[in-house]
C-alpha cells in the first residue's frame, strides 16, 4: 500500500525530527559532565554497579505492568476506542485504529499528550509547593505520568502494550525519550533498527537491558530540581511559593514535553513504515 500526499509530508516530517536529532553533539560542559558521572559511578564495584541497573530495570518492568494493568488505563483504552468509532465505527480493538488516516491518529493522540502533559505541569507545581511528602513522591509521579503517556500514545497508533515486543518498546521509547537530547539520536537508530529487524510480533528477543549510566541525568536532574525548589520555597509571593512552583510546574512540563513527542515520532514512523509500499521505498 502506498502513502497518501498526506502521509509522504508527515514522513517528511518524522526525517526532518531525526536529522536535527542526529545533529546533537555534546558540548564542552556536557563532556565534563559524562566524564565525572563516569568516574562517579567507576568508584563502585562492577557487580554493584550491575545490581543496581538490574533493579532499576526489573522495577520499571513491574511499573509497565502496573500501569497498564490499572483501571484509569482500561478506561483510558475505551476512551480512544471511543474517539476511534467517531471516525470509523466499524473500530472494535485497538490493532483496528490502524485503519484510521495519520491525522485521525495523530488528533486522537494529542488528546492524551495534552492531559499527561498538564497533569506534569499539576504535579510539577503540588511538588513546588513545599510538601515534603509531595516533593518526595515527584520522581515516582513523574515516571508513572510518563510511562503512561507512552502507553496511550502507543494505543492511539493501534499497537497494543500487553505483548512482550510492544512492552519492551514502549519501555524503550520511554527510557529514550528521558535521555539528554545528545543521546537520543544513536538510540533512536538502535531503536528503528530493532523496530525493522523484528522477526516475532509477539515475542521480544533483543536486550531486555534498559537503564545504563548515560540514562542517570535524568534522575539527577530531578534531584537538582528539588534541591532548587527546597532553596526558593521560602520566598513566597501572596502567601504562595510562586518561584519553587514555577520551577517544579516548569522542569516536568518540559521533562513530559520531551517524551511525549518522542513517543508519537516513534509510532508515527511504526504506522507509516508498515504502510509503505516496498517497491516504492526501499
Amino acid at each position: 500500500m502506498t502513502l497518501t500526499n498526506r502521509e509522504i509530508q508527515v514522513w517528511n516530517e518524522i526525517s526532518e525530527w531525526e536529522d536535527k536529532l542526529l545533529q546533537y553533539g555534546p558540548t564542552d560542559f556536557t563532556a565534563l559532565y559524562d566524564k565525572w558521572l563516569e568516574q562517579s559511578f567507576s568508584l563502585l564495584p562492577e557487580n554493584v554497579q550491575e545490581q543496581f541497573f538490574s533493579k532499576l530495570d526489573t522495577w520499571l518492568f513491574h511499573l509497565h505492568a502496573m500501569v497498564q494493568s490499572s483501571q484509569n488505563q482500561m478506561d483510558a483504552r475505551d476512551r480512544i476506542l471511543g474517539a476511534a468509532r467517531v471516525f470509523n465505527q466499524d473500530i472494535t480493538t485497538i490493532e483496528d485504529n490502524k485503519k484510521l488516516t495519520i491525522d485521525q491518529l495523530t488528533y486522537i493522540a494529542d488528546q492524551q499528550i495534552a492531559k499527561h502533559r498538564l497533569y506534569s505541569f499539576v504535579q510539577g507545581g503540588a511538588s513546588g509547593s513545599g510538601g515534603v511528602l509531595l516533593l518526595g513522591g515527584d520522581i515516582p509521579a513523574m515516571t508513572v505520568i510518563n510511562v503512561r503517556v507512552v502507553q496511550l500514545t502507543a494505543m492511539s497508533y493501534g499497537y497494543e502494550v500487553n505483548t512482550p515486543f510492544e512492552m519492551m518498546m514502549a519501555l524503550k521509547v520511554f527510557h529514550i525519550g528521558t535521555m539528554p537530547k545528545r543521546l537520543q539520536g544513536a538510540a533512536w537508530e538502535g531503536l528503528i533498527r530493532e523496530t525493522k529487524n523484528m522477526e516475532d510480533p509477539y515475542f521480544y528477543e533483543g536486550a531486555e537491558e534498559l537503564t545504563n549510566l548515560s540514562w542517570m541525568e535524568q534522575p539527577f536532574k530531578q534531584l537538582l530540581k528539588a534541591m532548587m525548589i527546597v532553596v526558593f520555597r521560602k520566598r513566597i509571593i501572596q502567601g504562595i511559593p510562586m518561584i519553587s512552583m514555577a520551577i517544579g510546574a516548569g522542569t516536568n512540563y518540559q521533562m513530559t514535553r520531551r517524551v511525549s513527542e518522542f513517543a508519537q515520532k516513534y509510532y508515527q514512523y511504526r504506522y507509516l513504515n508498515e504502510k509503505r509500499d516496498d517497491q516504492e521505498w526501499a
